[in-house]
C-alpha cells in the first residue's frame, strides 16, 4: 500500500474525503458514545414531544367540545329564561295595573284632586272616535286606547272660586283627567306615554289633564322630569305589589 503523506490539515481532509470509512473510524475514536447517539436521541425526543403535543391538542379539543356543549345549554337556558320573562311580563304589568287601580283614589288625592271614576278602554275608544285626531299616528292612537290607567277627577279648589287660584280656573269647571302609566320601575317610555296621553285627553275633552307614573321605583334618568313637575311620581307601596 502506498504510504500517505499528510503534512497539512488540507492533506488530512483530502485523505478522509478519499476514504470515507476512515472518517467514520476517526469519528468513533474522537466522539463519545453519547455524542454519537445524540442525533437519534434528539429524533426520539422530537417524536415523543410531538406525540405529547398531539395528546394535549386532543384533550384541548375535547375540552373545547365540552365547553361548546355547555355554551349551547346556556344559550338554550337563556332563550328559555327570555321566553319566561316575556311570558311573565304581561302578568306583572297586569298585577301592577291592578295595584294602581286599587290606589286610584290615593293617586288623585296626592295631586290634590278627588277621584270621580276610572275610564275603561271602551270610553277611551269613544273619546278617540269622537275627537279630531288629525295628525295623530295610528300607533299613538292605539297606544292611547290601551292606556294603563285614566282617572276622571274633580278639583275641589276649583269648586270654590274665592279660594282657588284664578290662574288655575278652567272653562269646563272642576272636571279634570289624570293619565297614569304603571310599571315596577318607571322609565323614559312611561313618562313619555303619560305626557302624551295627558295631551290627548286635553285635546279630546277640552279639560286639563295631568301626567303621572305609578311605580315602585324610579329610573334615575327621569328624575329631572319628575322634579320639574312635568310628570308626577306616585310611589306604589311594595305591599301593594305582593302576590297573595
Amino acid at each position: 500500500m502506498q504510504a500517505l503523506e499528510i503534512a497539512t490539515v488540507e492533506d488530512l481532509v483530502r485523505v478522509l474525503d478519499e476514504h470515507p470509512q476512515w472518517l467514520e473510524a476517526l469519528r468513533t475514536r474522537l466522539l463519545t458514545r453519547e455524542l454519537l447517539a445524540l442525533p437519534q436521541t434528539l429524533a426520539d425526543f422530537v417524536a415523543a414531544t410531538d406525540r405529547r403535543f398531539a395528546e394535549i391538542d386532543r384533550r384541548f379539543a375535547e375540552v373545547d367540545r365540552r365547553f361548546a356543549e355547555v355554551d349551547g345549554r346556556f344559550d338554550v337556558l337563556e332563550r328559555q329564561m327570555g321566553q319566561l320573562r316575556n311570558d311573565v311580563a304581561p302578568i306583572k304589568a297586569a298585577h301592577a295595573r291592578n295595584a294602581a287601580m286599587n290606589e286610584a283614589d290615593l293617586i288623585a288625592e296626592e295631586l290634590g284632586l278627588s277621584l270621580v271614576g276610572i275610564l275603561d278602554q271602551a270610553e277611551l275608544r269613544s273619546l278617540a272616535r269622537s275627537a279630531d285626531t288629525a295628525g295623530i299616528s295610528k300607533h299613538d292612537l292605539r297606544s292611547f286606547r290601551a292606556a294603563d290607567l285614566v282617572l276622571r277627577v274633580a278639583d275641589p279648589a276649583a269648586a270654590h272660586p274665592a279660594a282657588a287660584d284664578p290662574a288655575a280656573a278652567h272653562p269646563a269647571g272642576t272636571e279634570r283627567y289624570v293619565a297614569v302609566e304603571v310599571s315596577y320601575t318607571a322609565n323614559g317610555r312611561d313618562t313619555e306615554r303619560a305626557r302624551r296621553n295627558a295631551r290627548f285627553l286635553t285635546r279630546f275633552t277640552g279639560c286639563r289633564a295631568s301626567a303621572v307614573v305609578a311605580a315602585l321605583r324610579l329610573d334615575e334618568r327621569i328624575r329631572p322630569i319628575v322634579e320639574s313637575g312635568e310628570v308626577a311620581w306616585y310611589r306604589l307601596p311594595a305591599e301593594a305589589l305582593e302576590v297573595d
